[in-house]
């Protein structure tokens, strides 16, 4: 059982951290779109970006920030241009983005990070930026985390918030977090954006350690359409406002209770961000065990949740495993055929390589009610997946494929 519990207050639940979004008029819908997150004191900071060779700004901008100096003070990000594909002009939007706030806050440059998100080839609105910076930061409050869940959306259509409590050496720990992603999004990072916040100490290499790993479980299991972004990353600030003792060894006992609440928190941002998928009616969970070790079967779990054709089925409420196989069978994970398992909620539809009789026309009303229960608790179709008997279990989350994202994306800039 776990050891934490959920709290109220996303990315300002933690010590120590206020956060607010407003409208600036970045975008033509007039809903929110500047976003900010600030540390009363330096953090230590993590973060994990796309692996695209075509980035935006604040990637490489963020990038080259943390190889320089580690910590940070705030996360500006704005919402509706990306500013990615914009070349050396894009680059001076974002160092000038980073000057305006540093002279708000009357904090160095240096200790702010960026993010954006919006079309790609369009800049950043740069005098609607400079006069919404004042009013973001006069905006800030231990109570605006929800405001900046908000602020960071695009076409999702909820945001996306939690926030999660422990203790260590006696006293409360926490961590919060937002995100943000709906479409193009697949495994290696995503068209999302994750900010976390966390008032414990810990040193610099395990920060960043925890975080690798906390994504590699979470929002590197996430697909939505098989595309990958220019923006993507996810940011995290430990600030040590909880008062506990530096956590520097990985084997402790602290360091293992706070990387489980860190990883708990990015898998359900990372399932919100499946669940509210764009078009999509019901999340998909796949899990897949029997592999030699866990990367192999999170490999398989991908793979699966990934195929358009096990999405449309799914969509289609048709119980047809045998896209389910295929897809296993493709992950480039040698198993062998004969162990093959797999069963679709409570309904097995395959036995030691063997297909299995099942009721139809059951297993088709179970994909009907998870569609009838979106943004509920009721919504995921459970795909589970067996291919031997190794040690090795691994998970991924989906959505079906609809109708609706192809409009969504048909229309995206007109």
């Amino acid at each position: 059982m776990a050891n934490w519990h959920k709290i109220s207050g996303s990315v300002t639940a933690p010590k120590g951290f206020r956060a607010a979004g407003i409208t600036a008029g970045l975008k033509p819908s007039g809903a929110p779109d500047l976003a900010l997150i600030v540390s009363d004191t330096e953090a230590i900071t993590a973060g994990v970006f796309t692996q695209s060779e075509v980035r935006a700004a604040c990637v490489d901008y963020c990038r080259q920030r943390l190889q320089e100096k580690p910590s940070s003070r705030a996360i500006l990000c704005n919402s509706g241009q990306a500013n990615a594909a914009t070349g050396e002009a894009g680059w001076q939007d974002a160092i000038q983005s980073a000057q305006w706030l540093g002279e708000a806050l009357n904090i160095p440059p240096e200790s702010i990070l960026l993010a954006s998100t919006g079309v790609i080839g369009q800049r950043i609105k740069m005098a609607a930026l400079e006069t919404g910076i004042p009013q973001v930061v006069f905006a800030l409050s231990p109570e605006g985390g929800d405001a900046a869940a908000q602020a960071i959306m695009t076409t999702d259509l909820v945001s996306k918030a939690i926030a999660l409590e422990t203790e260590i050496e006696g006293r409360p720990v926490r961590i919060g977090g937002i995100c943000k992603g709906s479409g193009m999004i697949h495994p290696d990072m995503a068209t999302m954006l994750g900010f976390i916040t966390c008032d414990a100490a810990v040193s610099t290499p395990l920060w960043q350690g925890m975080l690798s790993r906390a994504v590699a479980k979470s929002f590197n299991q996430i697909t939505v359409d098989g595309d990958t972004s220019t923006n993507d990353c996810v940011i995290a600030l430990a600030n040590g406002q909880s008062r506990t003792t530096a956590i520097t060894d990985p084997q402790s006992k602290s360091a293992q209770q706070l990387e489980a609440m860190l990883t708990e928190v990015c898998q359900y941002l990372a399932k919100c961000i499946a669940r509210d998928g764009e078009g999509a009616t019901c999340l998909m969970e796949i899990q897949v065990s029997g592999t030699v070790d866990d990367q192999a079967a999170r490999k398989i779990a991908r793979t699966i949740a990934g195929s358009s054709l096990v999405k449309s089925a799914i969509f289609g409420r048709d119980p047809n495993w045998g896209r389910i196989a295929a897809a296993a069978g493709r992950a480039g994970v040698t198993f062998n055929q004969e162990d093959l398992q797999i069963s679709l909620g409570d309904f097995q539809l395959m036995d030691q390589g063997q297909p299995l009789s099942f009721d139809r026309a059951a297993a088709s009303q179970y994909l009907v009610d998870r569609a009838a229960g979106a943004y509920l608790t009721d919504d995921t179709v459970l795909i589970a997946v067996c291919v031997g008997n190794g040690s090795g279990k691994g998970t991924a989350w989906g959505c079906d494929l609809s109708y609706d994202y192809v409009r969504i994306n048909a229309e995206y800039t007109t």
